[in-house]
């Protein structure tokens, strides 16, 4: 058997690689748009990005908190050593096949569906908080990605009615600038919903091992996670990039501002009220919406219909991962 402090800090080295892949798997939630549309090059798009998603992370814990305590009851596992080793592993195999592949699936829904199946797989099917699983996270999955679509469509057709009679040029013009504001929008609140996922389950750990007496997110872990996302988007993510900027819709500058602000007010609105939603299925169907208020035709619907696909996926398909994961360790003589 490993020492208990041994395993806790590979619990957070790797939680910490979560967050670094995260930041890097999601970098095309805030840049894409304003990348395709060439308002920014994509390197200072990227500092750009990892600044503001390092800013937003310290912005609020309510999502850290979902994650921690929302899914399964703290107290139910806190003499489980491997739980979220495992959770962790099973998002982490699922964020790297899918970044492979360039699927823009959620981050979010590998860690959650990664801490369910690892919790199944330790105390069965009756381990989970069903209610606050329903309430926190399957129904803002549901509803996230349709608010995006029709904030997307509305705006755009708002948009679209007010400027009717501006000159094109000078639309173009003033939608650059713009962008960058949107993007920057962008960025703040991925940071804000997105670190505290990782800060959820850190904390989640150190409550199991017995390092902290109550489910409070510790300073030191708000700023490592934001660290990790920030250098995490440094890195770009272009295979994911080229399918949010190009294979959807082709996006011009007023259409990535509508997109990016639309999925930023849906992303905001989802931090604030604890739920941990995927920024990259709200962007996309933001991008979705944006399209199909000029012509359904516009819209790319066979790539959207991948987007679908791996959103319907990862939760399940994690939650696998996160069971064998833990299945393996038990195995190791750690669980």
């Amino acid at each position: 058997m490993l020492e208990i402090p041994f395993l806790l800090i590979a619990v957070v080295a790797i939680a910490l690689v979560f967050d670094f892949t995260n930041g890097a798997h999601d970098s095309a939630n805030a840049i894409a748009t304003i990348v395709s549309t060439k308002v920014l090059s994509p390197q200072v798009a990227v500092v750009m990005a990892a600044s503001l998603n390092l800013a937003g992370a310290f912005l609020g814990t309510a999502v850290a908190h979902t994650i921690g305590s929302g899914i399964v009851s703290p107290e139910m596992v806190a003499g489980s050593q491997g739980l979220v080793l495992s959770a962790l592993f099973g998002a982490i195999v699922w964020n790297l096949l899918t970044w492979y592949l360039g699927l823009p699936s959620s981050s979010s829904h590998a860690l959650i569906g990664g801490l369910i199946g690892a919790t199944i797989a330790y105390g069965g099917l009756d381990a989970p908080n069903y209610p606050s699983i329903a309430e926190k996270i399957l129904l803002p999955l549901v509803f996230s990605p349709l608010a995006g679509f029709l904030c997307g469509y509305l705006l755009m057709v708002s948009l679209s009615w007010m400027l009717i009679k501006a000159h094109p040029t000078k639309v173009n013009h003033a939608f650059k600038k713009l962008q960058i504001v949107s993007s920057a929008f962008m960025a703040t609140s991925h940071g804000l919903n997105d670190a505290q996922k990782t800060m959820g389950i850190i904390t989640l750990a150190l409550f199991t091992f017995h390092q902290i007496p109550e489910m409070t997110v510790p300073l030191w872990v708000k700023l490592s996670c934001a660290l990790a996302m920030g250098l995490g988007t440094a890195t770009g993510g272009w295979k994911i990039v080229k399918t949010m900027g190009h294979k959807i819709f082709k996006l011009e500058p007023i259409h990535g501002f509508a997109a990016e602000t639309a999925a930023a007010l849906v992303i905001t609105g989802a931090s604030a009220f604890g739920a941990p939603i995927s920024t990259t299925h709200t962007i996309s169907t933001a991008v979705i919406g944006v399209g199909a208020s000029k012509r359904l035709s516009a819209v790319r619907w066979g790539v959207a219909g991948n987007l679908v696909m791996a959103w319907v996926l990862t939760i399940p398909a994690a939650a696998v991962m996160g069971a064998i994961c833990f299945e393996v360790l038990r195995l190791l003589g750690i669980s």
